[in-house]
């Protein structure tokens, strides 16, 4: 007889087999049916008879601009970067030493599982043909009509559909591997596999598409008009407050509150947060999906923005503590990067200070209050992802300029008080999405096959009870 764990680990299994099965197959059906559909260009009109031209030229074929397409693809590797190695290291540095190959493990199996489930089915359920403004159907699954030689103009005119499909792709992938930081050195490895996919198939997908998605509607494109030029409620506030419901839901580690559970390795940290710095260019920049001023704009608001909450923080810590810290200013500059996400195609460089020097601010405040509500977001996804994010998106409906940006709109600063309203409005759906989602996921796997590992093996640490492994020898 089997025990009841393990028929919850055969239900698991069985559910997420079942899912990649259906979407494998939904692949080879529309391959089979629509080979020859693949975006192919407009036929022209066939000449009436005697000559007679038709009445109407064909529109002219979408151009495809190489300056345009090497940066967005550079912008991949950019972002890539920013999960492996950049948040590998910047938590892994953070945990415990028996925990350091299995936090960084998460990152990199995370970019392995969400590069194979956005080809599949995550593509085409974030930017899609719409469904009712929720979600993009299944048309485009297995990357059936998103051609590598044409571009789609209702995402990116300049450049192939496939560069702007792996250029999201890496935003799906740090999206997830944000959210581990929050339940890091306690969950099992295969509960954290299965929780990641569903994660992103129920939880990122439908909100791309509310935000950046043709028709979603929340965003510019076809929705509300809610502001958000790289991922402030897309990938910031959904991997935070998500964050927050894992930290709910699994507890706190063992020992928490009463041991000391310093970073084992600060210099891995800096470096990691160094290359999620350097990374963000390709975030922030290549969102702008061509080799422009608005990338330019949005290069040096980034960057700006980022010094401002590294020495925020710095300056919050060192009037608090006494002491200013290298993990302090490295979590600041995260901080800043965070909060200027959204806003970095839509304001100016002084306003990117504001947003900046506040991230570092209201970060710092909310690390300090979560020892004090003593929940256990052990590397602080909620309190820098899920503050931070949700700062910088009411940010940009009082910064946003339409002088930087003219596709966008302006804030309440600049004459237009009504979208910061739009902003609020767009927050409140991430956040009840990412909370209630997250928290249904993770009761249905801890149901099914459990999420924490057991005591023992949380003494020992990851490294040695899921893989058998040690960072150091």
């Amino acid at each position: 007889m089997k025990t009841i764990a393990q028929q919850r680990v055969i239900v698991s299994l069985l559910m997420v087999s079942g899912i990649v099965a259906w979407m494998t197959l939904g692949v080879a059906v529309n391959g089979v049916m629509a080979q020859t559909t693949t975006e192919a260009p407009p036929a022209t009109s066939a000449p009436a008879p005697g000559g007679t031209p038709p009445t109407a030229a064909p529109a002219p074929p979408a151009k495809i601009d190489t300056g345009d397409t090497a940066w967005v693809l550079t912008s991949s590797a950019l972002v890539l970067a920013m999960t492996a190695p950049g948040l590998a290291l910047f938590y892994g540095g953070m945990v415990r030493e028996k925990n350091a190959l299995g936090t960084i493990m998460q990152s990199f199996i995370i970019l392995c599982l969400i590069s194979v489930q956005w080809v599949l089915w995550g593509y085409s359920l974030s930017f899609g043909p719409d469904v009712k403004g929720i979600v993009g159907s299944l048309a485009w699954m297995g990357l059936n009509g998103v051609a590598m030689d044409q571009p789609n103009a209702d995402y990116a005119a300049t450049i192939p559909h496939q560069a702007y499909m792996i250029f999201q792709a890496m935003f799906a992938v740090i999206t997830v591997a944000l959210i581990s930081g929050a339940y890091a050195e306690r969950m099992k490895f295969s509960s954290f596999l299965v929780f990641s996919l569903l994660w992103a198939t129920f939880i990122y997908d439908p909100l791309a598409h509310w935000v950046w998605g043709k028709g979603g509607w929340i965003g510019t494109n076809g929705g509300l008009g809610a502001l958000d030029f790289a991922g402030g409620t897309v990938v910031h506030i959904s991997s935070g407050v998500s964050g927050l419901a894992c930290a709910l839901v699994l507890g706190r580690r063992l020992g928490y509150g009463k041991e000391h559970m310093a970073p084992h390795n600060l210099p891995m940290t800096v470096l990691g947060a160094s290359l999620l710095w350097f990374g963000w260019f390709g975030f922030n920049a290549g969102s702008a999906v061509a080799a422009g001023a608005l990338a330019t704009s949005a290069f040096v608001v980034t960057n700006t923005a980022t010094a401002a909450a590294a020495l925020a923080w710095m300056v919050a810590e060192w009037l608090y503590r006494g002491k200013p810290t290298v993990l302090g200013a490295a979590s600041g500059a995260v901080a800043g990067l965070v909060a200027i996400t959204p806003a970095s195609g839509f304001v100016g460089p002084l306003s990117s200070i504001i947003i900046g020097a506040g991230a570092g601010f209201f970060c710092y405040v909310a690390v300090i209050v979560k020892s004090r509500l003593g929940y256990d977001d052990s590397l602080d996804a909620f309190g820098v992802h899920g503050i931070g994010g949700t700062w910088g998106a009411l940010a940009t409906g009082l910064f946003a300029s339409k002088a930087i940006n003219s596709g966008g709109a302006d804030g309440l600063f600049f004459g237009n008080p009504g979208q910061l309203w739009l902003q609020f409005i767009a927050v409140l759906a991430a956040w009840v999405l990412a909370f209630v989602g997250t928290f249904v996921i993770l009761k249905i796997v801890d149901w099914t096959m459990g999420l924490r590992v057991s005591n023992d093996e949380e003494q020992l640490g990851l490294d040695l009870s899921q893989h058998e492994e040690r960072a150091y020898s």
